[in-house]
């Protein structure tokens, strides 16, 4: 599983150093939509799969790593 929640998008985003606006010119994205899709938190994100996969692509590009949830809920991670 990759990207499923706001807060795990504004976590990756952070982790990869990158504001909305930069994640938003390399997934190709509208920057309104990054923002609508963290303000979701711990909701499950309902963009469409083609935009979450951009916006998923665009962050493992910069190092991050999707965790998939385990029991203790999905995470992210930058590459070793």
């Amino acid at each position: 599983m990759g990207l499923r929640t706001g807060n795990q998008l504004k976590a990756a985003r952070a982790l990869a150093s990158l504001n909305q606006e930069q994640l938003a010119v390399r997934s190709g994205v509208n920057v309104n939509t990054i923002r609508n899709m963290e303000a979701r938190g711990a909701e499950i994100l309902v963009s469409g799969l083609d935009t979450v996969s951009k916006v998923q692509s665009a962050l493992e590009t910069a190092g991050v790593v999707f965790i998939p949830e385990n029991g203790g809920g999905a995470g992210v991670r930058l590459k070793k």
